[in-house]
């Protein structure tokens, strides 16, 4: 994670801090046309920019975070920006992880592993299995994820189990997802002025609050990241009540 030492929480004991993170990292093309830098140069600046948010986000009290690196629907992009994204990612988990064990973070992956590139997926898997046993933070990274691609792929779980339908109640489907452990998003952040989900946690998030950001990832900073919770602690979350 980034190398920013330990932030000093900037809240004081009325402000909600919101238990579970997720962020969409949106605009890193966008910012890279605007600057005429190669694409690749702004989702690093990107993925450099959630890291640093991240680490924030466990300083000031944050438990989870969740992170959307790469969606079911970004293998519609080009060959060679998906094979940069790939390599990208290898790096910045490589990069990080040190600063992740001193920092008790555990990584977890959601999503399927049977799409992405072997060595990327061997990262994955050394990342999870080095961390487990942390319990400082967790750090989810979504990776060739989708909310509805999730949802199918726990259907198919428990169909091929032979439970039965009679006795699932959401309790138990929870069991089958990626997210199984984590507990629902409390504050969904996307930058870019995007003002959409786009598919993520689709069933998880429905009382989630969320926050749209105009700025592009790369330009998302700790103080973009502490005006979005304050925003958040001022909201009065009803859960349909």
């Amino acid at each position: 994670m980034a190398k920013n030492g330990h932030l000093k929480s900037p809240f004081g004991k009325d402000i909600k801090v919101p238990r579970h993170i997720v962020f969409i990292p949106d605009g890193n093309r966008r910012w890279a046309r605007e600057h005429n830098l190669p694409i690749e140069q702004g989702h690093e600046k990107g993925m450099e920019a959630v890291m640093n948010v991240a680490e924030a986000a466990q300083d000031w009290g944050v438990k989870y975070f969740t992170v959307w690196c790469f969606s079911t629907e970004n293998w519609d992009r080009t060959r060679l920006e998906i094979k940069n994204l790939m390599r990208l990612f290898k790096r910045m988990i490589e990069k990080h992880l040190k600063e992740f064990i001193k920092r008790g973070v555990k990584v977890i992956h959601l999503g399927r592993k049977d799409r992405i590139p072997g060595y990327l997926k061997n990262t994955i898997d050394n990342a999870v299995e080095t961390t487990k046993n942390n319990n400082n933070f967790v750090l989810n990274l979504a990776l060739d994820y989708g909310g509805r691609d999730e949802i199918i792929r726990a259907i198919r779980r428990i169909v091929t189990l032979g439970k039965d339908p009679n006795k699932i109640n959401e309790k138990e489907f929870k069991q089958y997802l990626d997210t199984n452990g984590t507990p629902e998003p409390d504050l969904i952040i996307r930058t870019s002025g995007e003002q959409r989900l786009s598919g993520i946690m689709a069933y998880q998030a429905v009382y989630a609050e969320l926050y749209f950001e105009k700025s592009h990832c790369p330009d998302f900073t700790v103080e973009k990241l502490k005006t979005a919770i304050l925003d958040y602690s001022s909201r009065q979350r009803r859960f349909g009540k």
